[in-house]
Order: C-alpha cells, then sequence, then structure tokens
C-alpha cells in the first residue's frame, strides 16, 4: 500500500532537509522522481545518488515563487516521465524572525511569497496535470499558526495556516477527479531551517522539551508521514491537516518536563 511503484512524483525543497529524505524515500518505493530547489549542485548530488540505488530522478533548479518555474516542473514531469502522481510542495523559508513592529512589508511579502502563493502557483499547473489520473498534492505546513503561537513567527505562521485553508479548498475541487490534497504538519525537525530558528544547546533542548517525546523528528520521519499521503495506503485521506508533531500540539508544558 506504501508503494509508489509507476508513479511519478514531484518533490520541491529537495536540496536538503525534509524534501532531501522524502525524494529519496520516493524514489526507493517505485517513484520516478522530479526534484527541485534552488541549488543544481546539491540537486545533481541527489539525483546521482538516486540512480545509484537503482531508482530514476531528474531535476531542475530554480525558484519557487516564480510562476514559470512552477510550470516548468510540471512540464519537465510530463516530458521526461509522461504522467504526474504525487506532488510533495515543501519548499519553504523562516523568514526573519522579528516581532510585528519590526518586519517589514517586504519581509511579510516575501515570506508569504515563498510559503503560500508558490503553493498556489505550483497547484494551478499540478492539478490540471492530474485531472486524468488521479493523484496527491501535498503541503508542507506547520503546528505553528495552526495549535502554537510562537513570538516573532507572525509572517511564517500566517503563511503556513493559509496553506491549510489552500489544501481544504483544492480538495473540494480537485475530488472530482480523484486528486486528493493534504496539509503535512511536521513538529521540530532537525533540518537546516531548523537550526536557523536556533542552534545552541539552550535552544535545542527548549525545542526537544516542548514536544511530548522529548525529542526533535529526523527528516526521514517526516519522509514517512509524507509517503504515506503520497501513496495508496492514504486513499481516503483528502482535506486534513495531518500533525506529525511528536505531540508537541498537546504537550503545553511551555517547555517544562
Amino acid at each position: 500500500m506504501m508503494s509508489l511503484h509507476n508513479k511519478v512524483a514531484l518533490v520541491t525543497g529537495a536540496s536538503s532537509g525534509i524534501g532531501r529524505s522524502t525524494a529519496k524515500l520516493f524514489a526507493q518505493q517505485g517513484a520516478k522522481v522530479v526534484a527541485a530547489a534552488r541549488t543544481t549542485a546539491a540537486l545533481e548530488q541527489l539525483v546521482d545518488e538516486i540512480e545509484r540505488e537503482g531508482g530514476q530522478a531528474c531535476a531542475l533548479a530554480g525558484d519557487v515563487t516564480q510562476d514559470s518555474y512552477a510550470s516548468a516542473l510540471v512540464s519537465l514531469a510530463l516530458d521526461k516521465f509522461g504522467r504526474l502522481d504525487v506532488a510533495f510542495n515543501n519548499a519553504g523559508t523562516l523568514g526573519p524572525m522579528l516581532s510585528v513592529d519590526e518586519l517589514s512589508l517586504a519581509q511579510w511579502e516575501q515570506t508569504l511569497r515563498t510559503n503560500l502563493t508558490a503553493a498556489f502557483s505550483a497547484a494551478r499547473y499540478q492539478l490540471p496535470a492530474m485531472a486524468k489520473t488521479g493523484g496527491s498534492i501535498i503541503f508542507t505546513a506547520s503546528f505553528v499558526g495552526y495549535t502554537v503561537g510562537m513570538p516573532g513567527m507572525t509572517a511564517y505562521a500566517a503563511s503556513k495556516a493559509g496553506l491549510i485553508g489552500l489544501s481544504k479548498a483544492l480538495a473540494i475541487e480537485g475530488a472530482a477527479n480523484n486528486i486528493r490534497v493534504n496539509a503535512l504538519l511536521p513538529g521540530g525537525t532537525d533540518t537546516p531551517m531548523a537550526k536557523s530558528f536556533g542552534d545552541t544547546p539552550e535552544v535545542i533542548e527548549f525545542v526537544q522539551n516542548l514536544h511530548l517525546l522529548k525529542r526533535m523528528a529526523s527528516p526521514d520521519e517526516i519522509a514517512q508521514s509524507a509517503l504515506y499521503l503520497a501513496s495508496n495506503a492514504s486513499s481516503f485521506t483528502t482535506g486534513t491537516a495531518m500533525l506529525v508533531d511528536g505531540g508537541l500540539s498537546i504537550h503545553k508544558a511551555q517547555g517544562n518536563s
């Protein structure tokens, strides 16, 4: 049920963290992978690793905030592999960690453009590409702005909460064509983005203690949940905000044991 044999999967933010782990896992489960990120060298390395492990992959570097890039990625999937079955829209940014009175309008707009508007652009091309065959579209949202508020993260929270609303609306639009749309909400995950939040022992301990399981997730653990949403194992799951947060959302001890 978790197999992606003969499926074609597009993964954005594939050069590191959750996106990289997911691209590799999708390939291991039989998908032909279209990898997207900003850095050509990192994408080439990922494609090489997938191919050395017996998988199939191609890549295109670009900026997800550009509508033309969203179109080009879908065209690449169709031209190279003939179809598109899965789209994991995972690329995103934390944005500046500033209080709302310090955050400029330009910084606010850039964060929303990267996290939310880029997802809208992606869906504009992904939904029609899946219309005949059905498929699964997944957005990486967050517990931030959904179950938990955090200071200095207004733009991030708003953009990630917006992805949940977007996924629900698109689930309704896609249902007639058997296209499922879901939001994946990871907890704290050991990624380069998480390290930009803070990588001192004190910050790491604080973040770990927010979780009921008293640790952060590995990217591979979040990738397993993305695989579930991508595969037929979740064939009756659409329009959901799927928390994969180690119990953070039900643990209100604010970092205390």
